[in-house]
């Protein structure tokens, strides 16, 4: 009898610890912001679409997630996220949810930053050159950082296309990117 009370007492410890451990899963996710306002709001989004912890890194733009499996997943609640506003890995805020959040929430768009990576966009917004190596102006680095993509210094595009202003011809060049001339920007 004592051994059938030890193999049983076993057999629902480990049952606990499985349960436990599918309740309890840990994932992490970039998630694009800004500043503490839009920290509220994406933790806020998380635990609204069922994560018992949401984390989320200012700096990392990482959201570090504890969530029961059984009752919601990752992808839940990145599209709880993005419904918010938010870029998510995996999706994308509608333009109408990112245009709704505070100013200074509107953060630099997921596929805007990917453009700049890849040298598919312009690394210049409001006639500034948002990389670190474009602090001295348009230097080599500079150049290099910006990977062909146009580069500004003192607010002034330097694509052909832009020498006359906002053009047709300029906002081709920039395609959709901020083309800056004489410190105004224009977008196609």
């Amino acid at each position: 009898m004592k051994t059938q009370s030890f193999v049983l007492s076993i057999i629902c410890l480990l049952a606990i610890n499985i349960v436990g451990f599918a309740q309890g899963k840990k994932e992490s996710v970039k998630v694009w912001g800004n500043c503490g306002m839009c920290k509220k709001t994406i933790e806020t989004a998380a635990t609204g679409a069922g994560a018992t912890s949401a984390v989320w890194d200012e700096e990392t733009k990482m959201l570090a997630l504890t969530f029961n499996a059984k009752k919601t997943d990752a992808e839940k609640i990145q599209k709880a996220i993005a419904f918010a506003g938010y870029d998510t890995k995996d999706f994308t805020a509608s333009d109408e949810a990112y245009k709704k959040l505070p100013g200074c929430c509107q953060y630099q768009r997921k596929s805007d930053v990917q453009n700049v990576e890849s040298g598919k966009m312009s690394c210049c917004k409001n006639g500034k050159c948002e990389k670190a190596e474009c602090k001295d102006g348009c230097t080599e680095a500079c150049k290099e950082a910006c990977k062909g993509g146009t580069c500004c210094k003192d607010g002034k595009c330097e694509k052909a296309e832009c020498k006359n202003g906002c053009t047709e011809a300029c906002k081709e060049a920039c395609k959709g990117g901020t083309c800056c001339k004489d410190k105004s920007c224009c977008k196609s």
